[in-house]
């Protein structure tokens, strides 16, 4: 008896291929409205950044003019510029190694240097730069779940550090030689900024109503604003848990995370300072403290990539109001950003190089 001839399973797969594709071609429709709104997002990036660069480009100009007067430098200040900002990134290391709770050094370095460098080259790099470092982390065999509430509770630590630092020279505002209005002003303004700062600091760390609201909040407005894609659940779960990785760490590395901390800004502001004497200006400390913190607070809104111009501009403005002329206050920023941003976007790509030649075996088979 002969067997009836049935379908075969090419027939079969024949058969469900239409739907196959109609559900290719749903995804490459749902697909297209991401793509084009990630370019538009870039784009609208680049615009702002150029603008902003446009803006404050006859002071950016001034400055990377005065780099045919680097040779007329005290080298002795710049070298000591360069040991103050090396010691700045050996604070930050070492911020990173508590944070991550490890005790290797060559790959919070090499990560962080390339990090900072991705961070520093790309307009709003911020997120790109977390995620190299995050995932060089990662292949070096150090566990980033846990790293997040850290390297989250140094960076407020130096955020919080940042606006604290006009209060310092409050006193000279108040009882020591007149300041001109322009820097009193932004001095009175970064004061402000650090009550806000820290009152807010205080909510989210001892409470939880505020900080759930707010999550819930904004997954509410993230699902309603990309109702394409996959819905956001837990989001204020998830704040509260990374709250409470903050709060445990700043609890148990609070003392150390506060000295290095205040170590990587006094450091860099040493750099700045060397850098005026290199050029042979000896302007009031605390009123180079000021332009210091206040150019420091503008650098953190991402608008040019590492406050590329901004702080230029910023720095140099400041400086002249500070009481230096106008030739060494534009002198003085070239020489710092030299040494706070040229040099090491220089070392992050070295950084990469080494970090890639010693983890070869792992990238490659991850």
């Amino acid at each position: 008896m002969s067997d009836a001839p049935g379908p075969s399973s090419s027939d079969d797969h024949a058969l469900d291929s239409p739907p196959e594709v109609g559900g290719q071609v749903g995804e490459q429709r749902r697909d297209t409205p991401l793509v084009r709104r990630s370019v538009v997002k870039r784009v609208v990036v680049i615009l702002i950044t150029g603008l902003a660069i446009y803006l404050v480009l006859p002071r950016v100009t001034g400055v990377f003019a005065s780099l045919p007067r680097l040779s007329t430098l005290n080298w002795i200040w710049f070298i000591v510029a360069l040991a103050a900002e090396t010691a700045h990134f050996g604070c930050d290391f070492a911020l990173q190694r508590l944070a991550l709770r490890t005790k290797g050094w060559f790959a919070v370095i090499t990560a962080q240097l390339a990090g900072n460098s991705i961070t520093n080259v790309l307009p709003a790099g911020a997120a790109a730069g977390a995620a190299v470092q995050y995932r060089m982390l990662a292949v070096s065999g150090i566990s980033t779940d846990t790293a997040v509430g850290g390297l989250t509770a140094f960076s407020l630590l130096g955020v919080g550090g940042l606006l604290a630092l006009p209060i310092f020279a409050l006193p000279a505002i108040l009882f020591g030689t007149p300041v001109r209005s322009g820097l009193a002003e932004a001095a009175y303004v970064g004061i402000g900024g650090f009550v806000l700062f820290a009152g807010f600091s205080v909510v989210v760390l001892a409470t939880d109503r505020p900080l759930a609201s707010f999550g819930r909040g904004l997954q509410r407005l993230r699902n309603a604003l990309a109702r394409h894609r996959r819905p956001m659940e837990g989001l204020d779960e998830r704040l509260l848990r990374e709250r409470d990785t903050v709060r445990s760490v700043l609890g148990k590395k609070m003392r150390d995370a506060v000295l290095l901390s205040a170590g990587r800004l006094g450091f860099d502001y040493l750099c700045l300072l060397a850098a005026l004497r290199a050029t042979g200006a000896h302007p009031r400390p605390s009123l180079v403290l000021l332009a210091f913190a206040v150019s420091g607070v503008i650098g953190l809104v991402p608008i040019t990539p590492g406050g590329l111009g901004i702080i230029e501009a910023t720095m140099s403005a400041l400086l002249v109001l500070a009481g230096v002329s106008v030739g060494d206050a534009l002198l003085a920023t070239l020489t710092y950003r030299l040494a706070a941003y040229w040099l090491p976007l220089l070392a992050g790509g070295i950084a990469y190089l080494l970090f890639r030649r010693r983890y070869r075996p792992t990238t490659a088979s991850a």
